[in-house]
């Protein structure tokens, strides 16, 4: 009969998973602790410093701000965590829109088929800078630098060539607009405040994208690409369709944000969009996001998007001189990787 000898002393080997961890050690581990407490310290400032911040009418705008921004900062913070960007994210945006618009006009079709077209466009330039990137091995940033050209050139181009001027016809009048309207820009009236529907996609995708990433397969091949490609592509993950799909993602919500940019003024700037990009990524890094990937979450993103909400508007009810904005946002983004680095650093001093 053979036997197994007991593991020496002080040695015994025990799952970390099954170990307890306090409280506090599970709220230190969160990414977005970092930005909550700069959420919080955003908010008290602006409250003490404008009048108007508190008013319900103004407590609407921010959270309008916040989630135009936000909707497209969850599928960039998903992107982030897998370990790539996003460069042309801010122009796909308009892109979606002009196509929406201009095939509806053109076609003198139901708004709603403008709106299909634009979604398998979008997506088909999703697909295409994740098969770019996972084909040629090239860094997300040389390949989504180009689409980002490509796309700025083509906006205006061939809106000129079609429309004639940088900016699409109208399509108010236009069969299907009242109901894509609806969904895409319509204000709903909740305990006397307006709130523009944006804010119900952005808490929706935040939802989503936090589900994925907890509790589904999905998320653990996300974090799992970001930390290492190779040693993910060892243990089975299947890291070039991970990719693709987290590049689908953004081209989604960037389709979601365009059809709002659209039907919320039924005409489109075909010059609009440039520069968005970086702040989608501003806000996932203010969340908690690395820029090494791995780490991160779609809480985080919100979270930042709604530091540049109370942010953009806390200035003008300060009735500061607007150019003071980047400067909070850049100081924001430093203050809250600084608090985001420290944090871990003790997180991972305790285990």
């Amino acid at each position: 009969m053979s036997t197994t000898a007991p593991p020496p002393d002080g040695l015994d080997h025990v799952d970390e998973r099954l170990l307890r961890t306090s409280p506090l050690k599970k709220l230190l581990a969160r990414p977005e602790l970092g930005s909550v407490v700069g959420a919080i310290a955003v908010f008290v400032f602006f409250s003490l410093v404008a009048d108007s911040f508190l008013r319900p009418s103004s407590l609407g705008t921010v959270l309008y701000a916040a989630s135009v921004l936000g909707i497209m900062a969850v599928p960039v913070a998903l992107l982030m965590i897998g370990g790539e960007f996003d460069l042309s994210a801010g122009v796909l945006v308009t892109s979606s829109a002009l196509v929406s618009s201009m095939s509806s006009y053109q076609m003198t079709a139901n708004v709603w088929v403008g709106v299909g077209v634009s979604l398998l466009v979008t997506l088909a330039i999703g697909a295409f800078n994740g098969f770019m990137l996972t084909r040629t091995k090239l860094p997300s940033f040389i390949i989504t630098l180009g689409t980002f050209l490509m796309l700025t050139g083509l906006n205006l181009g061939l809106t000129k060539l079609i429309a004639g001027t940088v900016s699409t016809k109208s399509i108010a009048d236009m069969e299907g607009f009242p109901s894509a309207h609806a969904l895409f820009a319509s204000t709903l009236t909740v305990g006397g405040v307006e709130l523009k529907v944006t804010i119900l996609w952005w808490l929706a995708l935040v939802a989503v994208a936090t589900w994925i990433l907890l509790r589904t397969r999905f998320g653990n091949w996300i974090f799992a690409v970001g930390g290492g490609a190779d040693a993910a592509r060892a243990v089975g993950v299947p890291v070039h369709r991970t990719k693709i799909g987290l590049y689908m993602g953004v081209a989604f919500c960037a389709w979601i944000s365009g059809q709002h940019l659209l039907l919320s003024f039924d005409v489109v700037q075909s010059g609009e969009g440039v520069g968005n990009e970086l702040i989608y990524i501003i806000a996932a890094v203010i969340g908690g996001c690395l820029i090494t990937g791995g780490y991160g979450s779609a809480i985080g993103s919100a979270v930042g998007a709604l530091i540049f909400g109370m942010t953009s508007k806390g200035i003008v009810y300060a009735e500061w001189n607007p150019d003071w904005f980047k400067f909070f946002l850049g100081a924001m983004l430093l203050l809250a990787t600084l608090l985001n680095a420290w944090i871990r650093k003790r997180v991972e001093a305790t285990k």
